[in-house]
């Protein structure tokens, strides 16, 4: 071994091109799989292009240190010779072995010298199971079936322990310490080091850097009004290994159609930047980002242009060949058009949505949007550009004369599509959207297609989260749980759902989240229950709210205790002079009050009783009445909620 004592690692797998959307991932994977060899590291570094998947660590030492591994014999009454047998099966006489207590008893014990292995040798056996092991949602054989898998075929392996090699084969791929430049602008072998490993990459047209090539696109755009997409930049990032943006321009008649047919073209099929002029309007031009680092004769932005320009007549003739027939006349289309195999086709849908809308307070504008909405999935152009599906259709309602809220309505029916999407824009919208996810989850839920693990092709995940998001933040207070048809399922998944929302999403603690839905009123009303928890949290910095809560807790013990079913009245004439009326009294004054007014008058009353007060009277009938005073006081707060749920530190 020519190491010395700590060595940097560099492991790189060099494949066809990866996906980008994949990339980050199988990187996250590749550290965690290297973290569980438990190797001792300073730091670890991962970086990615198309064609490699790199891991770095810095300070690996040359081998392990030594240890000691304790292995337990046979008890000391055993016979000497089973004695002997285990001493001879360790390789020692019986002599070495010592006595100790183990807590069972007295038995014979050799500590064993446990030499540390080489790092490199340890790396040599683990690395092939971890490539092979990097998480992909699919992967491929690539030299015959019953091989290996892989997202792509791997073409090279760099694996190198400080400048030695570290010896495997994978695939018929013997690891080494030759790389691969840029198809077009580097050589097909470099000899590398781990200390000029990225210089050498760079020398060869290879940016390794995520971060760096993410820069040069930002850089080689600065000064051009681009229309901000984060998404798409991302993109271009793992698209690319020498990243150069470009400029090209398109015919102005273009700007005919909608800018947001035109934009799509622009991102999801050539993944080119739109441009906007001064005004914020699109602009004629657009902004590519090419593999290779120039194009001094213009071939590569005459050749965007020229595809792009053939796209957006395709987009032309689709936009004019589909106003011949309007969104109306496609509805029965629709029956041709399968949703679900067990729930039929989308013009079940649309008039399972119809009654839907209106059943929950949608006027007829929201109607008439619910019958329209899916229409456009019968058009040329969706079927061209599927990412356009609801947009179209808004685009075609309105030049078709709908009214506006039913063509924005149709335009914004898919939002909120993550939780950083924006809400559909008003009240009918919103409606819309909300009866378009609400029928597929209840109707996926109904024929028992409900999500399990990752498995969520109908993305009902998404959904019931936009169904929250929508009543929620678009104050609609509609009886959530009274639309569900009583199906259990359904009722367990929205209940998981409006619990993420409000303590991951919205920052409230869990126990109040637990006390408002178990509340007397329960969840179904969720502007209520957001209204709920925003008044907890208000009382939470009140210094009488966890003592009070912490009462309530005890109150709730007691009665469980009892088995008391709560209910009944309470007989005055029973009621102890002293801390107990003067609870019984305080109650009369403050109920039907907001807790907030009464918190401070409150607690110090119900202190003062579990102090002088013994509830367990010898009396039964006494007994009973203070377990009522206690279940009708915890009663009247609880609308609210559940203070039993709250996390005191008492």
């Amino acid at each position: 071994m020519s190491l010395p004592a700590n060595s940097p690692l560099l492991l790189e797998i060099g494949t066809e091109e990866i996906p980008d959307w994949m990339i980050p991932t199988a990187l996250e994977n590749l550290r965690l799989s290297f973290e569980k060899l438990e190797i001792p590291h300073e730091s670890v570094r991962l970086d990615a292009t198309p064609r490699r998947l790199v891991l770095r660590a810095e300070g690996l030492p040359l081998k392990q240190e030594d240890s000691e591994e304790r292995v337990l014999g046979p008890a000391k009454s055993a016979p000497p010779k089973a004695v002997e047998g285990f001493a001879r099966k360790q390789g020692i006489a019986p002599e070495d072995l010592t006595v100790e207590n183990t807590g069972k008893g007295e038995y014979y014990v050799y500590h064993k010298k446990v030499a540390g292995r080489f790092i490199n040798d340890i790396l040599a056996e683990a690395l092939p199971g971890i490539i092979l092991g990097i998480y992909f949602p699919k992967t491929m054989y690539w030299t015959g079936k019953g091989g290996p898998r892989f997202i792509r075929p791997i073409r090279w392996i760099v694996a190198l322990l400080g400048d030695d090699i570290i010896p495997f084969e994978l695939a018929g791929v013997r690891s080494g310490a030759l790389t691969s430049g840029h198809r077009r602008l580097g050589a097909r072998e470099i000899a590398i080091t781990a200390a000029d490993y990225e210089q050498r990459l760079r020398d060869h047209g290879v940016i390794l850097s995520a971060a760096a090539r993410r820069d040069q696109i930002r850089d080689g755009m600065a000064g051009i009004r681009i229309k901000p997409d984060d998404a798409l930049l991302e993109t271009l990032v793992y698209l690319t290994e020498c990243p150069r943006p470009i400029r090209g321009c398109f015919d102005p008649q273009f700007l005919e159609l909608p800018e947001e047919v035109l934009i799509t073209v622009m991102r999801h099929h050539q993944k080119y930047f739109s441009v906007e002029d001064e005004s914020g309007k699109l602009a004629p031009e657009f902004v590519a980002v090419m593999n290779i680092d120039s194009d001094p004769e213009g071939f590569v932005r005459r050749g965007n242009e020229r595809v792009l320009r053939a796209r957006f007549n395709d987009a032309r003739f689709f936009w004019d060949a589909d106003q011949k027939k309007p969104l109306a006349e496609r509805k029965q289309d629709l029956a041709n058009v399968t949703f679900q195999a067990k729930l039929g086709s989308y013009l079940a849908k649309t008039e399972r949505m119809m009654t839907l809308a209106a059943e929950i307070g949608g006027d007829p504008h929201a109607v008439r949007a619910a019958e329209l909405c899916k229409c456009d999935l019968t058009t040329e152009l969706v079927k061209e550009f599927t990412e356009l599906q609801g947009v179209v259709g808004g685009l075609y309602a309105r030049v078709q004369g709908e009214p506006e809220p039913v063509w924005q309505a149709i335009y914004d029916h898919y939002k909120p599509e993550s939780m950083d999407d924006a809400l559909p824009r008003n009240r009918t919208a919103l409606i819309v959207s909300l009866t378009d996810k609400l029928d597929t989850l209840r109707g996926c839920f109904g024929v028992g297609m409900v999500p399990t693990g990752s498995k969520d092709p109908f993305a009902l995940r998404r959904a019931a989260q936009g169904v929250v998001r929508i009543i929620v933040e678009g104050k609609l207070a509609i009886p959530l749980l009274d639309l569900i048809a009583g199906d259990e399922a359904l009722r367990a998944f929205l209940e998981e759902r409006v619990r993420y929302y409000f303590k991951d999403i919205r920052g409230f603690a869990y126990d109040e989240v637990n006390a408002c839905m178990k509340a007397t009123v329960g969840w179904g009303n969720l502007v209520d229950l957001e209204a709920r928890l925003e008044r907890v949290r208000n009382l939470r910095g009140s210094p009488d709210f966890e003592p009070l809560a912490a009462s309530f807790k005890r109150i709730r013990n007691i009665l469980e205790q009892a088995k008391f079913p709560g209910g009944g009245t309470i007989d005055e004439s029973l009621l102890e002079e002293g801390p107990e009326r003067e609870l019984y009294e305080e109650f009369r004054r403050i109920q039907s009050q907001p807790i907030e007014t009464v918190i401070s008058r409150l607690r110090p009353k119900v202190d003062l009783f579990f102090d002088k007060v013994l509830v367990n009277a010898p009396d039964p009938a006494v007994r009973q009445n203070r377990l009522t005073l206690l279940s009708t006081l915890l009663a009247e707060f609880s609308t609210m909620a559940d203070f039993s749920e709250i996390v005191t530190n008492s």
